[in-house]
């Protein structure tokens, strides 16, 4: 039996089309739609909507592109200090040439990229040559002259006019990009300040998956984006201006709110009569929950999410990643729910394993490890570090063992295999750990299969792996983390280090 399931993608799908066509419609000769959060393996919303495919997005803009053009931005001092996407490990520049390549996968192209508050910066400079000279169309658009307080220099030739005008020939404009601070707000602004000019009548919308405007504010898929924005600082709460134009409960975040009111004499000042939004919440078009059709479910998925946040705060502030602060905040949302770290299933059950491992002898050096996998069936098993081993390794062998229904007292790599793989990580390449991470054990159970019936049975159970959950008592070195990102497993962990040397390599 698997996970059960809280939202249905498909009529979302519908759903969601429509309202970005009903939207159209208002401003038909174009519109600007502001496009936040994750094009492509939005993990976040697979995780607190069971059923949501994290690629449906992508699917949506599939289904729209007959009328879309595409911008994607990203601001010049996120390439400059190299920000990182914590999710997938690579930089915010690698993200952007990431996904220009999976949108063309998907048949679809991006009309340019605009480097936002640029300033000549060197990396954002090489970045642009790059882009320019495998045939991509890149603006750069600077710091907009009299923001925020001057809207008669901001709606100006010196504020908005300043920046080049980007030429799209479609009705619906997507402006998205990598991360919060990417400049998506500015760049329609721009957009919409040089079509106005024009004699276009432009509009501009936002869609953003959470939060979700239509469930209480304290709902736990409301709080769950809390968690994962609590290093931003938002927070969700009531749209004061919707509930004074309609007298309806809708739900927004801190930023949104705070910057309507300037916003609104922006777009006022650009649009004249034609804007027609009386709050923030009007201005977006996302439909997410007619998607969900279980409550209960999605709640409980939510809950967990906020767990797995929590965990991952506490490792972050432990590495000098992020503030106290931070932290603090993710322990205030845990407390607003009755949320405990040992309400995730996998928790009790690695802390015990680390307790085996010490009464057992099993650890390496002095330092004893713990490892749960749950399963999607909801079965559990567990793994140590051992000189061999590190704990993520043993518990993924064991697991692919119980979906292969492979005995226990078979090795799926022998001893021989191992120690030829330990010499050659000490003695070859001159590591200072015997102990195989996950992406050595992955690569070594590849090499192997061929020649072993079990070992492929095995391989053949790893994507059975995606979406699972697992916890270890010790953060994972680089190598584990790359092979259980890889894998799909979602992973938390205590904050505690594997080892007791300083630098993980």
């Amino acid at each position: 039996m698997n996970k059960k399931i809280g939202f249905d993608s498909q009529f979302y799908l519908k759903e969601q089309k429509e309202a970005i066509y009903r939207r159209l419609q208002l401003f038909p000769e174009k519109l600007y739609l502001e496009f936040g959060g994750k094009i492509i393996n939005d993990f976040h919303a697979a995780r607190v909507l069971p059923g949501y495919d994290p690629n449906i997005k992508i699917k949506l803009l599939q289904e729209l592109r007959d009328s879309i053009d595409i911008i994607l931005c990203i601001y010049a001092g996120d390439i400059e200090r190299r920000k990182m996407r914590a999710d997938f490990g690579i930089t915010y520049d690698a993200d952007t040439l990431k996904l220009i390549d999976e949108l063309g996968e998907y048949g679809l192209k991006v009309t340019a990229v605009v480097i936002t508050r640029y300033q000549e910066q060197a990396s954002a400079r090489v970045f642009k040559n790059k882009l320019e000279r495998q045939g991509i169309r890149v603006y750069t658009h600077s710091y907009t002259r009299g923001y925020p307080t001057d809207v008669e220099v901001i709606v100006s030739d010196e504020g908005y006019g300043a920046n080049s005008f980007i030429e799209t020939t479609r009705p619906l404009v997507i402006v998205s990009g990598p991360g919060p601070g990417s400049g998506k707000l500015a760049t329609c602004l721009s957009q919409l300040y040089h079509e106005h000019k024009r004699g276009i009548k432009a509009g501009y919308a936002k869609f953003e998956t959470f939060p979700i405007w239509d469930l209480p504010l304290k709902h736990p898929v409301n709080v769950a984006y809390e968690a994962a924005t609590a290093d931003l600082g938002d927070f969700n709460m009531v749209d004061p201006f919707h509930l004074e134009a309609y007298n309806q409960r809708a739900i927004n975040y801190n930023r949104d709110v705070e910057a309507f009111p300037l916003l609104k004499r922006i777009l006022s000042r650009i649009a004249g009569d034609g804007f027609i939004y009386k709050s923030p919440t009007d201005m977006g078009v996302n439909v997410v929950s007619r998607g969900i059709v279980d409550d209960e479910v999605v709640q409980e998925a939510a809950r967990q999410e906020i767990i797995r946040r929590y965990f991952r705060y506490q490792c972050e502030y432990v590495l000098g990643f992020t503030e106290l602060s931070t932290l603090e905040r993710a322990e205030l949302l845990m407390k607003e729910l009755n949320l405990k770290p040992e309400d995730r299933a996998v928790v009790p059950l690695a802390r015990q394993a680390a307790v085996e491992a010490k009464e057992k002898g099993k650890g390496h050096n002095g330092i004893y490890v713990g490892a749960a996998l749950e399963l999607r069936d909801g079965r559990m098993v567990k793994g140590y570090n051992s000189p061999l081993l590190h704990a993520a390794s043993s518990a993924v062998l064991n697991a692919l063992k119980l979906l292969a229904g492979i005995p226990e007292h078979i090795h799926l790599l022998s001893p021989a295999t191992l120690s030829q793989a330990a010499y050659l990580k000490q003695n070859i390449f001159g590591g200072k750990a015997l102990s195989l991470d996950l992406t050595e054990v992955l690569t070594c159970l590849a090499l192997t299969a061929p020649a072993s019936p079990a070992t492929q049975l095995a391989m053949d159970k790893l994507k059975e792996l995606r979406g699972c959950e697992m916890h270890l008592t010790h953060m994972p070195t680089p190598g584990d983390e790359t092979g259980l990102r890889r894998l799909g497993i979602n992973l938390t962990s205590d904050p505690a280090f594997a080892s007791r040397n300083l630098f993980p390599g």
